[in-house]
C-alpha cells in the first residue's frame, strides 16, 4: 500500500484492560492499515476488539504498545490536550445511541464540535446548518432530540461528525439501534460521504447488510485480524 495514500496505519498494537486483579488482552500485536478514501467494515464476535480498535484510531484510548499513525501523525505519542485538539480537526465520531444532548436543538448539537474553533456564533450556526442540509435535516434544525425519530437522531449525529470537515469518520454500530429502513438510509448517507465527499470511513457493525455497503470487510477474532473480504 502506497505510504502516501495510507490514512491509518497501526503497527504491533496491543491493548489490555484490568479486570479485578487480572489483565484481559483485547488486541495483541495487531497490524492494520486503512487507505485514504476507503470504507472499511469491522466485524467479529463481541469482545473481539472492534470498538477498542476504533477508539485507538480516534485517539479515545492509548495502546499499551505499538504505533498508531493517522494521516502522518503518531497519535499514541500525543498527550490528552494534544489529542483533544487533534480530534477536533481530524476525526468525526458516530455512535450507536446518538449521544445527543436532550436540552439542545439539532443545530446546537451539531455545533458542539466547533466549540474548540475560533469562529463567530454566526459562522458556527451556518456550518451546522450546512451539515444538517447535507444529511437532509435542515428543516429540523430547531427541533429537540425528543421530537426526532431514531433515524433522524442518527442523521443529526452524522451531521455533528462531519461539521468540522474531518478526513476520517469512525462509526460504532451506527445502525444498531435502528429499524431496517432507517438503517438503510444511514448506510446510504455514509456511502455518499465516502464516495462523493472523499471521507475515509471505518465502521464497526454486527449487521451483514450494513457491512455490505463497505468497500472492504475486516474480521477480528480474539484481538487478531482474522479474515478480509
Amino acid at each position: 500500500m502506497d505510504s502516501e495514500k495510507i490514512s491509518v496505519k497501526m503497527s504491533n498494537v496491543s491493548k489490555a484492560y484490568r479486570k479485578g486483579k487480572s489483565s484481559v488482552a483485547v488486541l495483541s500485536n495487531l497490524n492494520f492499515e486503512v487507505a485514504q478514501g476507503d470504507f472499511v467494515a469491522l466485524m467479529g464476535p463481541s469482545g473481539s476488539g472492534k470498538t477498542t480498535l476504533l477508539n485507538l484510531m480516534g485517539g479515545l484510548d492509548h495502546p499499551d504498545s505499538g504505533e498508531v499513525l493517522v494521516d502522518g501523525h503518531r497519535i499514541e505519542r500525543f498527550g490528552n490536550s494534544e489529542l483533544t485538539a487533534w480530534r477536533a480537526h481530524n476525526v468525526g465520531f458516530v455512535f450507536q445511541f446518538y449521544n445527543l444532548l436532550s436540552v439542545l436543538t439539532a443545530q446546537k448539537n451539531v455545533e458542539l464540535p466547533l466549540s474548540l474553533r475560533k469562529m463567530s456564533g454566526s459562522e458556527k450556526a451556518q456550518r451546522a446548518l450546512n451539515a444538517l442540509k447535507l444529511v437532509g435535516l435542515e428543516d429540523r434544525a430547531k427541533h429537540y432530540p425528543s421530537e426526532l425519530s431514531g433515524g433522524q437522531e442518527q442523521r443529526v449525529g452524522i451531521a455533528r461528525a462531519i461539521v468540522t470537515d474531518p478526513a476520517l469518520i469512525l462509526a460504532d454500530e451506527p445502525t444498531g439501534d435502528l429499524d431496517r429502513q432507517s438503517a438503510q438510509e444511514i448506510m446510504t448517507l455514509l456511502t455518499t460521504l465516502n464516495r462523493d465527499h472523499g471521507k475515509t470511513v471505518v465502521m464497526v457493525t454486527h449487521d451483514p447488510e450494513a457491512a455490505s455497503s463497505a468497500t472492504r470487510l475486516v474480521r477480528l477474532d480474539k484481538g487478531q485480524l482474522a479474515k478480509e473480504g
